[in-house]
């Protein structure tokens, strides 16, 4: 079981990993969706066998806290009793309302399933590494932009028709576009890319393949009759440039979107947004009330940072189950989705949500911050990452209108992405990066026990420089780096 516990490693059910409040599981169902008394099952067998913390991934995983290798195994035990069957191979990601969302542009499931399939025909699971993915995204309310992953295939409309855009190293906004296609095309051209990935080894990703394999894969498309790539895969091609350089993100600092109204309706992509580059807007948190077919409605509720204990998931899914929910399904953004109760049931659900600490509302603060476990329970954290995070949604909402990051340490696990602000332990405290990842070199520091007050002077600062109408992200790019960290380290 230890020879699974290096990082890096996906913490399977069948292969925990070593944390710092010991053995960490990760679990994604089959189905799909859970019902509320196999999400009480779950809880309850968390509490016996682990440290009773449950958290919800950015991904949309399950995963289980504190197991030692004992009651790692009795865990898997009350698992497969509980009749949930866990998804095992590289993984193959659709939306949470796949399959159930009227303004899905096409159902992703089979498509998510011929690839499955494929993959395990062409022998190339045990050959990927563990961080390895493929999204297929069928489009609708809560769509998977947000994501990186190897292989995107996104559902889009053309010529009265229906294509898939497939593209690779990425996410939404930053991934390199190869084709659009019909279903059978987007199968085929995803599995060659991973037989490309395969080919580099196990601690290969998409963004390893160059220029030359890019230039490949493009001229293959044609000699197998498929529609030619785009030209925005082409003109990076040079065999004087080495790897294809991928689109830089837009500066979270200069760019905020506003968040959109629980009951809104997604719009049809426009044309523009359909040129390859990028995939337009962000998508909807999976936070509120969702209208799905036939009149019912999706109750999104997220774990605070991700995390909660066991005996509050307990809580909720015994009243989820008392208002008539049949179905608990967990989403990316570190949420859960509770379906088939009757309308009258949504409130009362979400009343009981926020009195036990859960975040119900897509404006609550603690939604703007990404936090990792951080000290003690992982062991690599410096910083106690979650305290820091209450502190300052608390104490600074009403500057939070840009993502905040406050990682354990520099690998930056709850944020991969750049942010606008960053804190981050080392051996130095609770350091202050801007504009950048966690693994950038800070611009000041603080003791680690008193990040939250360095915070608060830069939301001082924030309060006493921002202009008639600015936003606190628009006065954090007038600052800059220098004046902010000053800020930052301020008694």
């Amino acid at each position: 079981m230890n020879a699974f516990s290096r990082r890096g490693a996906c913490p399977a059910l069948a292969a925990p990993m070593q944390t710092g409040d010991g053995l960490l599981v990760r679990l994604n169902p089959v189905a799909g969706g859970l019902s509320p008394k196999s999400v009480i099952g779950l809880a309850e067998s968390a509490l016996r066998h682990g440290n009773g913390i449950m958290e919800v991934t950015a991904r949309g995983s399950l995963q289980i806290r504190g197991l030692t290798a004992d009651s790692a195994r009795l865990l898997a035990t009350e698992v497969d009793a509980l009749g949930i069957a866990v998804r095992t191979g590289m993984p193959v990601e659709t939306g949470p309302l796949a399959g159930i969302d009227s303004y899905e542009i096409a159902d992703p499931r089979p498509l998510a399933e011929r690839i499955r399939v494929a993959v395990e025909e062409a022998g190339l699971t045990p050959r990927l590494g563990p961080k390895v993915s493929v999204i297929v995204d069928g489009g609708g309310q809560l769509m998977m932009d947000a994501l990186t992953a190897d292989v995107r295939l996104k559902a889009i409309r053309a010529d009265n028709d229906i294509r898939w855009r497939v593209s690779v190293a990425g996410d939404g906004r930053n991934a390199k576009v190869l084709a659009k296609v019909d279903a059978d095309a987007a199968r085929d051209i995803a599995v060659a890319a991973l037989r490309m990935v395969a080919e580099k080894g196990r601690d290969a990703h998409a963004r390893d393949l160059s220029e030359r394999q890019l230039a490949s894969l493009a001229g293959w498309l044609r000699l197998t009759g498929l529609r030619e790539a785009p030209p925005s895969v082409l003109p990076d091609i040079s065999p004087s440039r080495g790897e294809i350089t991928l689109s830089p993100m837009v500066s979270p600092i200069s760019t905020v979107v506003m968040e959109e109204q629980a009951l809104k309706l997604p719009i049809s992509p426009p044309e523009g947004e359909m040129s390859g580059r990028t995939e337009g807007g962000a998508s909807r948190k999976p936070i509120g009330l969702f209208p799905l077919a036939l009149h019912a409605i999706a109750v999104g509720i997220a774990l605070p940072f991700g995390s909660m204990p066991a005996d509050k998931i307990i809580g909720l899914a015994q009243r989820a189950l008392a208002l008539g929910t049949t179905e608990i399904r967990l989403a990316p953004g570190r949420a859960l989705l509770f379906l088939g109760q009757p309308a009258a049931a949504d409130l009362p659900l979400r009343d009981t949500a926020a009195s036990l600490g859960f975040v119900t509302d897509a404006s609550d603060p603690r939604t703007r911050i990404a936090a990792c476990p951080g000290a003690p329970a992982c062991a690599s954290g410096r910083i106690a990452t979650r305290d820091i995070a209450e502190t300052i949604a608390a104490e600074n909402a009403d500057i939070l209108d840009f993502t905040l990051h406050i990682s354990g340490c520099a690998k930056g696990c709850a944020h991969p992405g750049p942010a606008a602000l960053t804190v981050v332990g080392d051996e130095n405290g609770a350091g202050l990066v801007v504009n950048a990842t966690a693994k950038a070199l800070p611009a000041g520091y603080r003791p680690g026990y008193d990040a939250a007050r360095g915070i608060s002077r830069v939301a001082a600062r924030i309060r006493s420089a921002r202009l008639p109408g600015e936003t606190a992200a628009a006065c954090l790019t007038r600052l800059g780096a220098a004046g902010i960290a000053e800020a930052y380290r301020q008694e």
